[in-house]
């Protein structure tokens, strides 16, 4: 398997360097950012496998950042984190955006790397 590099981005920056951390201590080369801003000048100067995003970032909703970033980088993944609703109410708006992926928080460092590999379609061939 190749290495996996994938952007976090949550406004909760405890949140996001965390994650980053724990990834990076499982060979997953983890960058993080705090805004939708940074989100787009991040993949607009560098390629990512995968993003994180959180549904509810400050200014752009999760759903149009993935737009947005999926006009720089065709072919990028993506999954979401809420803390906000219901896996239901989550997962019409995931479907809406064309994403299959989603974690409720507090993040599972596992399911996330599982739900990382299953979007990139590295799932070991488990079914």
């Amino acid at each position: 398997m190749s290495k996996i590099h994938v952007l976090l981005v949550d406004d909760e920056e405890e949140l996001v360097s965390t994650l980053a951390e724990r990834l990076s201590l499982r060979g997953i080369e983890a960058d993080w950012v705090t805004s939708a801003e940074e989100a787009l000048e991040r993949v607009e100067k560098q390629a990512f496998d995968v993003a994180v995003l959180d549904v509810k970032i400050p200014r752009v909703s999760g759903i149009k950042l993935k737009t947005r970033m999926e006009k720089v980088r065709p072919g990028m993944k993506f999954i979401f984190l809420t803390g906000h609703g219901s896996e239901d109410d989550f997962r019409v708006g995931a479907a809406e955006a064309g994403a299959a992926y989603y974690l409720v928080k507090p993040v599972n460092i596992e399911a996330l790397i599982r739900r990382m590999k299953e979007a990139l379609g590295e799932d070991g061939g488990a079914g």
